[in-house]
């Protein structure tokens, strides 16, 4: 017969217990330090973010107040200078005019739209 002895030693329940709550804690602290590491990463980028928030807004500030400078000196020159101003459009639109006349012509002349 088959010696049913086993050589394995045999731990008890309270030891089995104080293991798990070793092995428990010991996981605690752990997670205390991955909490701690993300709590700091997440600090970092939202410094990061802000910055670049900060400069981003200070850029859009500037480039509007420089559309605004550039606006308003147009304004003042089309009020010094209305003349000037409709003869430009008038030969911009001539220009435009000859260019889609020219296009126009070199293209194929057997479509028929009549």
């Amino acid at each position: 017969m088959a010696d049913t002895s086993n050589d394995t030693p045999k731990i008890s329940t309270r030891e089995a217990q104080e293991a798990l709550e070793k092995q428990v804690a010991s996981l605690k602290r752990e997670i205390s330090k991955i909490n701690r590491t993300l709590a700091d990463r997440a600090e970092d980028a939202a410094d990061e973010a802000g910055g670049w928030y900060g400069s981003a807004t200070e850029r859009a500030a500037r480039a509007a107040q420089q559309l605004r400078s550039q606006a308003h000196t147009v304004s003042e020159t089309v009020q010094q200078n209305p003349g000037t101003i409709s003869s430009a459009f008038v030969l911009g639109g001539i220009a435009g005019l000859l260019i889609g006349l020219l296009l126009g012509q070199t293209q194929e002349r057997d479509r028929r739209w009549f």
